[in-house]
């Protein structure tokens, strides 16, 4: 099981560089009322970044609502 956390580490460390180096074109973004300048693999990162934050926030959410109706 060691073996396959390092082999899974090293394959998403791979395509996380893979990606960047693909994606370096800076990029305008608006967002509301202004218009944000960075590059494409930054707001990659973000949206990622954004949305796993999102699904933990969400999975803690129902496991207190199912916690509580349980006990």
């Amino acid at each position: 099981m060691k073996k396959f956390k390092i082999v899974l580490t090293i394959l998403i460390i791979t395509l996380v560089v893979v990606v960047s180096i693909q994606n370096r074109q800076v990029e305008e973004t608006k967002f509301l009322f202004t218009t944000i300048t960075m590059p494409r693999v930054l707001h990659l990162l973000l949206t990622f970044a954004l949305g796993f934050i999102g699904g933990l926030i969400t999975t803690s959410i129902f496991r207190k609502k199912s916690d509580k109706s349980k006990g």
